[in-house]
């Protein structure tokens, strides 16, 4: 083997010094992952059900109620979130995107890009958020949970990429606490996440997650998850 050769390989395997991690191939998940976004469709993902009362309020819906809903959300999920070049796109119309399976403790991944002034988060356990924004106009930067009103809401440092570049979210919830890495950096470190929806109650044990619809162009990609057994 040639020394170019050598080094190939040992750049592939992030031996290189100075050469920091390697990115991987897109929708290839770490192993134990499972990948929530195929690249090609929605396939895996509903319409956002009740935007403005949460879980409380499709717990509320009847069974004929509810479905009558979901396909009226569905239907608009397909008019405003697209698949373009293995990433989903959102027009800033419409709603948030779903999981359509819920999640208790789990880790994720999620790569995400924003236009100037763009806003967006993560909703876990159908609850908001880890936030995502510019920070040109929010200088603590993303990845805070920003509706915590007693526990840190904020991230610890500012670690997002400019504008128009893709920034990459770790996620992982056990419990009601969260841990959150934004582009290798923690900004979150297992601090509690409380309820928005009932404030009295601790946060849900399972619930969908949720790409946030905040009315402008966003795009998410590489979404990955791993559910934690006990």
């Amino acid at each position: 083997m040639t020394y170019k050769s050598l080094l190939a390989v040992a750049a592939a395997c992030g031996l290189v010094a100075g050469a920091g991690p390697v990115l991987a191939a897109d929708n290839m998940p770490p192993e134990g992952f499972t990948a929530l976004f195929n690249g090609k469709d929605l396939t895996g993902w509903k319409g956002l059900v009740s935007p403005d009362k949460g879980p409380p309020g499709r717990a509320k819906m009847s069974k004929e109620e509810l479905a009558a809903a979901q396909e009226k959300a569905d239907a608009q999920m397909r008019a405003h979130w697209k698949v373009e070049d293995g990433a989903l796109v959102y027009d800033g119309s419409g709603q948030s995107l779903c999981t359509a399976k819920d999640y208790g403790d789990f880790e994720m991944y999620v790569d995400w890009k924003i236009k100037d002034h763009g806003d967006s988060g993560i909703y876990v356990r159908g609850s908001p958020q880890i936030q995502i924004w510019d920070p040109a106009d929010r200088p603590e930067g993303s990845g805070g949970l920003f509706n915590n009103q007693k526990h840190p809401s904020k991230p610890s440092e500012r670690a997002d990429k400019p504008i128009g570049e893709w920034n990459s979210f770790y996620i992982k919830m056990v419990g009601d606490k969260v841990t959150v890495k934004l582009n290798g950096k923690t900004v979150v470190d297992n601090v509690v996440m409380e309820n928005y929806w009932e404030r009295d109650k601790p946060i849900y044990p399972t619930g969908q997650i949720e790409l946030q619809h905040h009315g402008n162009t966003l795009w998410f990609k590489n979404v990955y998850v791993r559910e934690i057994k006990e």
